[in-house]
């Protein structure tokens, strides 16, 4: 699998097809060129841009989305929808994903938590990660690439790197940084590096992963 970076918490995974995850209002709209199928974990802007995805559903028919069944209202121009639930498993764009997690993590009491699926994406003798809003491991499985939300309202980075140490992958990438400026990512990339026990790194939009 060659997995792209776009901004915050949109993933490209190219492999025997095109799987695109949660790409959101910040991420690029390049990132659905060509696209087979497309993961959505959760209904927030930041992961899903519903127009984007409209438009590139028409330009190509037969791209499937998943996502929780809370999500799929807000999908219904699209053709080709599937509801995700955790413990399942399918395929999409020639890979195997497995489900997990079920909700957002608490912003605050105050406001009323929403449905949000986790996905391993396994593909060519390796896997990947991603949580969208939550910090749930993936029960009894090992992790290659993990890709760790680095801030939200939601957590704080001593959150990040316990996830780490849950998750144990052979490596962590950031997710979830569009908020952050160039001075606060280098702090909490620093803390990762040093106290997540795995090997980390911060990598730029656009930027391919092997």
């Amino acid at each position: 699998m060659r997995i792209t970076k776009f901004t915050h918490s949109c993933l490209r995974i190219d492999g025997a097809g095109v799987l695109v995850v949660d790409p959101g209002v910040f991420s690029e709209r390049s990132a659905l060129d060509g696209a087979d199928a497309v993961l959505i974990t959760h209904e927030h802007p930041d992961h899903l841009d519903v127009d984007a995805l409209t438009e590139a559903a028409a330009r190509r028919p037969g791209l499937r989305v998943y996502a929780h069944a809370d999500v799929l209202p807000k999908l219904a121009e699209i053709a080709e929808t599937t509801a995700v639930a955790p413990g399942e498993t399918f395929e999409a764009a020639g890979l195997r994903v497995r489900v997990f997690g079920g909700q957002h993590a608490v912003i605050h009491p105050d406001i009323p938590r929403i449905a949000n699926v986790a996905y391993l994406v396994e593909g060519d003798g390796t896997n990947l990660y991603h949580p969208g809003d939550s910090l749930v491991a993936p029960e009894d499985t090992s992790v290659d690439t993990l890709f760790v939300p680095l801030n939200a309202p939601w957590m704080k980075v001593m959150e990040a790197i316990d996830f780490v140490r849950q998750v144990r992958p052979q490596r962590a990438f950031a997710l979830h940084d569009a908020l952050l400026t160039e001075v606060g990512a280098s702090i909490y990339d620093g803390l990762l590096d040093r106290l997540s026990g795995a090997a980390y790194a911060h990598v730029a939009p656009g930027a391919v992963i092997d």
